[in-house]
């Protein structure tokens, strides 16, 4: 398996077989070492505010941290030389968060939002990632700076 078709994988096992994401709706929309775009449509499930009907703080962190610990993934993918199961199984097997930063800019109104996640800085040890999340609009919802274990 080369680089890119490995990169596939993960972007289809993130939409069709990790439950919770299924379950926000979020769709990898593009999933590169340079950015990850995930989109996610409103619906009744994901409102934190029912009289304004703005999205759960708790959703946008979620879906921040999962495009920011994809980009780092898809980055720790891009470096490795070994691309044996193996090999690409032992560098993911303690991928996680260390820590997430979220500024919630705006309200989270909208009928679709869509993240993007770029890497700040990719060591050996650990990513950091920013991520932003808009609506369809183009509104800045809400920011965020994640810091993930990749090694």
């Amino acid at each position: 398996m080369d680089k890119q078709q490995l990169i596939s994988f993960f972007g289809h096992h993130f939409n069709h077989q990790i439950p919770f994401n299924k379950l926000l709706g979020m769709q990898v929309e593009k999933v590169e070492a340079e950015e990850v775009l995930i989109t996610f449509n409103n619906k009744p499930e994901l409102i934190g505010n029912t009289i304004h009907n703005i999205l759960h703080g708790g959703v946008t962190s979620a879906v921040l941290d999962s495009a920011g610990g994809l980009v780092a993934m898809i980055n720790a993918i891009e470096r490795l030389e070994d691309l044996h199961l193996a090999q690409v199984q032992k560098q993911l097997k303690n991928l996680g968060t260390i820590d997430l930063r979220v500024d919630y800019l705006r309200p989270g109104r909208g009928e679709a939002f869509t993240v993007s996640a770029k890497v700040i800085r990719h060591g050996r040890k650990v990513a950091v990632t920013r991520m932003v999340m808009t609506n369809e609009l183009g509104v800045e919802i809400a920011m965020g700076t994640g810091t993930y274990l990749v090694g």
